[in-house]
């Protein structure tokens, strides 16, 4: 399958890309600088582009099959964070103009300010303030999104992230803004970024998740 990755130089995006090349698909890499990523291979082009531009982007895009965007951005506590709808709008067009149809892209449990109730004291009341501003644009592109009839995206909500490469582990999803255990409370807190694109990946032949957000960990 033909792939164009953005964030391809980010710690998720590096995964995707690695194991996106080894199972054999060819990967266009979207970077901003394209000497921060070090990887070469035969299927692999590594081109420079802005994500807030429709117009970079498109030629880019023309010949593949699928957009996985791993794009991430800073909190910020003096400005509102619009990286995410504004990035996401100019991918959109693109694809648009390009004839693409298909995209992934992740975000985090709990854009939902509303989904934390359940979730530990200190992720509650200290962390989650703190990305406040990151979450609460994840969840505008997410309502974008679903305004977006002819494109067949999927939301990818992991939960915090550690730098860990793929694991054999069971994936566990939910239809939400996290996973809940048995009790109704989150099922863990972190997962490895390997296996976030593990999953990301899998997705690349599978109808499951389209037009939909899925909250995923490890079990």
């Amino acid at each position: 399958m033909r792939i164009a990755v953005l964030g391809a130089t980010g710690q998720t995006g590096q995964f995707v890309v690695s194991q996106a090349l080894q199972q054999g698909h060819t990967v266009t890499a979207v970077v901003r600088n394209p000497d921060k990523l070090t990887v070469r291979h035969d299927n692999l082009k590594v081109v420079e582009a802005d994500v807030f531009s429709a117009d970079s982007l498109k030629s880019h895009f023309k010949g593949t099959d699928v957009v996985v965007s791993c794009l991430g951005f800073s909190t910020s506590f003096f400005s509102s964070v619009t990286g995410y709808t504004h990035s996401m709008g100019a991918v959109i067009a693109a694809m648009r103009e390009a004839r693409v149809s298909r995209v992934i892209t992740m975000t985090s449990w709990y854009t939902d300010p509303n989904s934390a109730t359940q979730s530990p004291y200190l992720i509650r009341f200290l962390l989650l303030p703190l990305i406040r501003s990151v979450l609460s644009n994840m969840r505008e592109m997410e309502q974008y999104l679903a305004q977006v009839d002819e494109i067949n995206w999927t939301v990818v909500r992991p939960p915090g992230l550690k730098n860990l490469p793929s694991s054999a582990l069971e994936f566990l999803t939910h239809e939400g803004y996290f996973v809940p255990d048995e009790g109704g409370r989150p099922a863990g807190s972190a997962m490895g970024r390997g296996d976030v694109a593990r999953f990301m990946l899998s997705l690349l032949n599978s109808n499951a998740w389209v037009k939909k957000g899925v909250a995923v960990t490890t079990k």
